[in-house]
């Protein structure tokens, strides 16, 4: 996997930038952002790398720096985002403006995001709380932004996080197998908090 490159920036096309290195010439996908930090044309640029790789291509995804690079691929992680989304994302929000709206449960931040509606924006902030490692995430704001209603301890709270889980696109045979890891006691915020990172660990 290509991990960065250093080398001359030859061209750019739209998103596209053309990086020569060692008289090879790679081409990389980037944010508008990234472009306007890495350097012109005709300059030696460093590029942090993510290499995607599919079944008809090998698409490289190129980043200013380490942080932004992690952002994508934690972004990557979450249920139903893809590198398009992904950089979308990373395209209207800084790592750090997306720390602030998950921690503060901005939906509307991430509706900034073309192609992300509410519903969408409620589910990735249950998601990133825990997969950006935010202190005393409030998942149950989170679910309440989402449309459900409070969330309580013991059986229920199992239940309520099947239905949330239901929400987020999960399917009944990932919820299933998940929940039936989950302990009897605690409240539905906790349970779903683990259960999103056993969902997280087997993908």
């Amino acid at each position: 996997m290509i991990g960065s490159l250093r080398g001359l920036f030859l061209d750019r096309a739209g998103n596209e930038m053309l990086v020569e290195v060692a008289g090879v010439g790679y081409r990389v996908s980037v944010s508008p952002s990234t472009l306007s930090r890495i350097g012109a044309p005709g300059s030696e640029v460093f590029v942090h790398v993510y290499t995607h790789v599919r079944e008809d291509a090998l698409i490289l995804y190129g980043f200013a720096g380490r942080e932004d690079r992690r952002t994508f691929e934690i972004l990557l992680s979450a249920h139903g985002v893809g590198p398009a989304l992904a950089m979308a994302i990373l395209s209207a929000l800084s790592p750090d403006a997306l720390r602030v709206a998950v921690s503060g449960d901005d939906v509307d931040a991430l509706t900034m995001v073309p192609g992300v509606g509410k519903k969408t924006a409620a589910r990735l902030l249950i998601e990133l709380k825990s997969k950006l490692s935010i202190d005393d995430a409030d998942y149950g704001a989170a679910i309440a932004a989402a449309g459900d209603g409070p969330l309580e301890s013991g059986h229920d709270a199992r239940a309520d996080v099947r239905a949330a889980l239901a929400e987020l696109g999960y399917g009944p045979d990932e919820i299933k197998n998940t929940v039936r890891k989950l302990p009897a006691d605690g409240s539905a915020s906790a349970l779903l908090k683990q259960a999103l990172g056993l969902l997280a660990g087997g993908r």
